[in-house]
């Protein structure tokens, strides 16, 4: 059986993201692939377990049945650092990983393994990325974000830990480049890295669709309260504005998929929000949402037009300033039902990384 660790040189720079566009490839090559994430630290209730929210997107998405606890065996919980130190115990949790792992690897040709932020992330209890690589005996692939001097610097860091567990790194991925820089970095991150004897098994431009979160994220995601437009909820936002100018001047600023946030007393910018349609589709509005801030409904007439406008509008009790950090700091993650997004990972991964190599290399 094939297995490959995916790491990273910190979180966000896109694990899941390559884990799924791998397993989703690969699948085409190998009859039977499984997927295990030993360390979760985002999880779910599901059946009263804990599993890890990446986990269920791979079951869900690639329709593999490898048992949600298995692929999931060990979520950091709140509290969980706190009571290891007060009470460490590897032995436990060393079982629990190896025992899901060769559940999950029953059957299977590849077994991709997603680790959890940087090589040393999971030391405080003894289980770092690099220390789990060893334990299930895999070999692993660094996934860095785009840039030159800063990645390279990153992922030596991240290598020199995990050839320290005696882990061999096969080769890196760098992830989110900007398509305007995206020959400088392809070409320099490639010598940069190969004077240092690691090799680059692809670079993939920066798909700014992938960021976007849905409308439906930012509730559940959130402390808002849905006022109307659920059937609208899948929605995805571009950008965010804040409605705190006169709507002359927004009206500048208001482009598709934008998420207006502005007080629930801003009739005026409501109204605006409700004037300002596509020039694609005169019957679609230009906004994809409205969060209205400081706790405020507004009047009866206004609401009427805002169940008419088929968007989904919620209710924020914070001021407008914290309810635009709230969402400035969403981690967007993918879900099972985001098919676009699935598709443009697949085609992403065929054509930008050499899978061919990372074949050869397991």
């Amino acid at each position: 059986m094939k297995k490959i660790f995916i790491a990273a040189t910190k979180q966000n720079d896109g694990k899941t993201t390559i884990s799924l566009g791998l397993v989703c490839n690969f699948q085409k090559r190998f009859k039977k692939v499984g997927f295990i994430k030993p360390i979760g630290q985002r999880y779910l209730e599901e059946e009263g377990q804990k599993i890890d929210e990446d986990s269920i997107l791979i079951e869900e998405v690639c329709g593999i049945k490898c048992g949600l606890k298995d692929m999931s065996p060990i979520a950091v919980e709140k509290g969980f650092t706190e009571k290891y130190i007060a009470h460490p115990d590897k032995n436990s949790i060393v079982r629990k990983i190896k025992e899901s792992f060769r559940r999950v690897s029953k059957g299977n040709d590849l077994v991709i393994v997603e680790g959890t932020g940087h090589a040393g992330v999971g030391s405080v209890f003894d289980h770092s990325n690099a220390t789990v690589a060893k334990l299930v005996g895999s070999k692993v692939i660094i996934i860095s974000s785009g840039g030159i001097g800063r990645p390279i610097d990153e992922i030596l860091l991240n290598k020199s830990l995990f050839e320290k567990e005696g882990v061999k790194v096969l080769g890196v991925i760098i992830n989110k480049v900007l398509p305007e820089k995206f020959d400088k970095i392809n070409r320099l991150v490639r010598k940069g890295l190969e004077r240092k004897g690691v090799k680059v098994l692809g670079v993939l431009p920066y798909n700014p669709m992938l960021a976007r979160p849905t409308i439906e994220q930012i509730l559940d995601e959130t402390n808002f309260e849905l006022l109307c437009g659920r059937e609208h909820l899948e929605n995805s936002v571009a950008q965010v504005m804040v409605g705190a100018m006169e709507p002359s001047d927004a009206v500048k600023y208001i482009a598709d998929d934008t998420l207006m946030i502005t007080p629930g007393d801003r009739e005026d910018m409501i109204m605006t929000s409700l004037s300002c349609f596509r020039e694609s589709d005169e019957r679609r509005l230009k906004v994809s949402g409205i969060v209205l801030s400081g706790g405020i409904t507004p009047e009866s007439p206004i609401m009427n037009l805002l169940n008419k406008a088929q968007i989904p509008v919620l209710l924020a009790k914070s001021d407008t300033y914290d309810v635009a950090t709230s969402i400035h700091d969403l981690t967007v993650k993918i879900r099972p039902n985001d098919l676009e997004k699935i598709q443009a990972v697949v085609r992403l991964i065929h054509t930008n990384v050499a899978l061919d190599e990372i074949y050869r290399g397991m």
